[in-house]
């Protein structure tokens, strides 16, 4: 059996895609009136994105250690990479570490240093390298080296999501803070940074284009196209990228969910330009 792939639901990867690649997910959770929901296995209303009082949390340990249990016996030996969001943003990476420790060194687990299909890519070179045979720790090495050159972008109507969940610098609040800015932000070191600021957010949003297109500078891409509850406008991205860039190895479009959406608001749109990855399986390369 090859090496296991195992991720959060930061990750957003579709179904289809970790069913292919065989990707075990962990569920992030949020709580609401005293409710708890895991996200990927409970019904969440679709308008809690817009709902006072949401409290999100990181995967559940009890969890992390269950699904560490169940990869490594699949791997029959081949051992378990773990692929979480960035440790500076979430508790998960910490609590999988502490999982990993009772496996003797059968579990490597990777700090992404980002959020939402920057960690599925992240996961998706893993599960492509041990689709090819390789060992644990070569693995692991993909993950790495896709997330340390995966440049991941989100514009958002406001800070106020993110300044109120303390998931942005504190340079980023006070720069963003002036009325009617649509800022763009990018991760940096693992943690959420203003990019740039715009009167409009059609100018922040063609602004976001032309920064995917010099990143990748020519090169084959995977293009991620990350949204919440704006499905039309992350379609017209979609395009408009796929028509500048000079070549989409796979284009892959989510919506953020509820989780991430709490954090940055509805009609938050997003875009992941990464390299290192074969076309993407379980999608429509669009």
């Amino acid at each position: 059996m090859p090496v296991v792939v195992v991720t959060d639901s930061s990750s957003r990867l579709p179904t289809s895609v970790t069913d292919h690649y065989g990707v075990r997910v962990v569920p992030l959770h949020l709580t609401l009136d005293g409710q708890d929901y895991s996200e990927g296995v409970d019904d969440i209303p679709a308008d809690i994105v817009s709902t006072p009082g949401v409290t999100t949390s990181g995967a559940n340990p009890a969890e992390i250690a269950t699904a560490f249990d169940e990869a490594v016996e699949a791997s029959e030996g081949a051992g378990v990479v773990a692929v979480h969001m960035s440790r500076r943003l979430s508790g998960t990476w910490s609590a999988a570490r502490l999982a990993a420790e009772k496996f003797s060194g059968q579990v490597r687990v990777v700090d992404s240093r980002s959020v939402g299909l920057a960690v599925g890519f992240a996961a998706v070179a893993a599960a492509q390298s041990a689709q090819s045979g390789a060992d644990r720790d070569r693995v692991y090495e993909s993950a790495i080296r896709q997330a340390a050159t995966v440049d991941s972008m989100l514009c958002v109507h406001d800070l106020d999501n993110l300044r109120n969940s303390g998931r942005i610098s504190a340079a980023s609040k006070m720069l963003g803070s002036a009325l009617s800015i649509k800022p763009i932000l990018h991760m940096v070191d693992g943690v959420l940074t203003l990019k740039e600021r715009h009167r409009t957010f059609s100018k922040a949003i063609g602004k976001m284009v032309d920064a995917a297109v010099e990143s990748a500078a020519g090169r084959p891409v995977t293009v991620g196209i990350q949204h919440c509850r704006a499905a039309d406008m992350a379609h017209d991205l979609g395009d408009q990228l796929t028509e500048r860039l000079r070549v989409v190895t796979s284009r892959i479009t989510v919506d953020l969910g509820p989780i991430l959406g709490c954090h940055v608001g509805p009609g938050a749109l997003g875009v992941v330009i990464a390299e290192h990855l074969d076309p993407i399986e379980g999608i429509d390369a669009g």
